[in-house]
């Protein structure tokens, strides 16, 4: 499904195959038309203070969300989906969760919230006065009970693909299913961090297979995915090389010539991604000495700091 000499245009039109907006997306969705978007997928800012936000009182947070969410539902197909993914506000050192906070915004527009799915990861800042943040959520809705979902693309190997049924009219027959099991709505994707294949210089970028599962599941060639937060790209990255199109709006003109060249590159192929399928990385089975514990062949009174408590520890660091 590759397209060479695909051109990144700036405004949106039917016509396009990828669109990257300079500038409010709010600018942006006034010139889509209703209707004309088949997946909404997005990761909003926070409101965390990164250097691409400007940290708001929380309630204009919202309203500024509630702005935007209307005006995607307004250009959202009938049978489209929403995707809105988000982790914590922190204030205080207390989180507030954003799917939580926002939830009301799609009831009161008569979303149907399908899933509510969790993008687990392995790898993040870690904190000392709670547990460390290893999850986020997408928040998957729809317009109507009418929506297009396809599970076949996404599905993932069977557990036990040699179970077979023991009694009934089909026993001795295989009881799964031979394209794989549903993924469910946990979802274990690693983060983009700096040794990974499609890191960039934003700070928070989507991993192309979180949104390429959203894609080949809730769109069909030749529908538009928009993304009004657009950031490195990748949302239309996914579009683009599963036969889709895409358009997003992004402010920031270092992350928009990011976004161009990756969409380029996925237009032709040479875009490296991690792919889909593959499976986490286990340290354990990389044979590394980093994954053996070096204070079990200690001599005791080398692992005295082991033993103090916290306080001590945390001194030591």
């Amino acid at each position: 499904m590759f397209e060479r000499g695909i051109k990144v245009a700036r405004q949106f039109s039917h016509h396009e195959r990828a669109v990257v907006y300079p500038g409010d997306c709010r600018e942006l969705l006034a010139a889509i038309p209703n209707g004309a978007i088949q997946l909404v997928v997005t990761s909003p800012p926070y409101n965390i203070g990164k250097q691409y936000e400007s940290r708001l009182q929380l309630n204009e947070y919202v309203r500024q969300q509630r702005e935007v969410i209307t005006e995607c539902v307004r250009t959202l197909h009938a049978q489209g989906s929403l995707c809105w993914q988000v982790g914590n506000y922190v204030e205080s050192g207390a989180i507030i969760p954003l799917d939580s906070l926002l939830y009301p915004i799609f009831h009161e527009l008569d979303l149907k919230l399908r899933n509510r799915i969790i993008w687990h990861f392995e790898h993040g800042l870690h904190c000392s006065r709670r547990l460390s943040g290893r999850y986020e959520v997408i928040l998957w809705f729809t317009k109507s009970d009418d929506y297009i979902f396809d599970l076949d693309p996404i599905r993932v190997p069977q557990k036990y693909p040699g179970k077979k049924y023991f009694k009934g009219p089909k026993a001795g027959q295989y009881s799964c299913n031979p394209l794989g099991k549903s993924p469910g709505d946990v979802w274990t994707v690693p983060n983009v961090k700096s040794n990974h294949v499609e890191k960039t210089d934003h700070p928070c970028q989507f991993p192309v297979e979180l949104i390429e599962r959203l894609v080949l599941s809730l769109t069909r060639v030749d529908d538009w995915v928009l993304d009004p937060f657009l950031g490195s790209g990748t949302s239309i990255i996914a579009a683009i090389r599963q036969g889709r199109r895409g358009v997003g709006a992004e402010t920031v003109s270092e992350y928009r010539r990011v976004a161009a060249d990756r969409i380029q590159a996925a237009a032709e192929g040479s875009l490296r991604v991690r792919p889909m399928q593959r499976a986490v990385f286990d340290p354990k089975n990389a044979g590394s000495n980093l994954t053996t514990a070096p204070w079990l062949n200690r001599p005791p009174e080398q692992l005295r700091i082991f033993e103090q408590p916290s306080k001590y520890r945390r001194a030591h660091r």
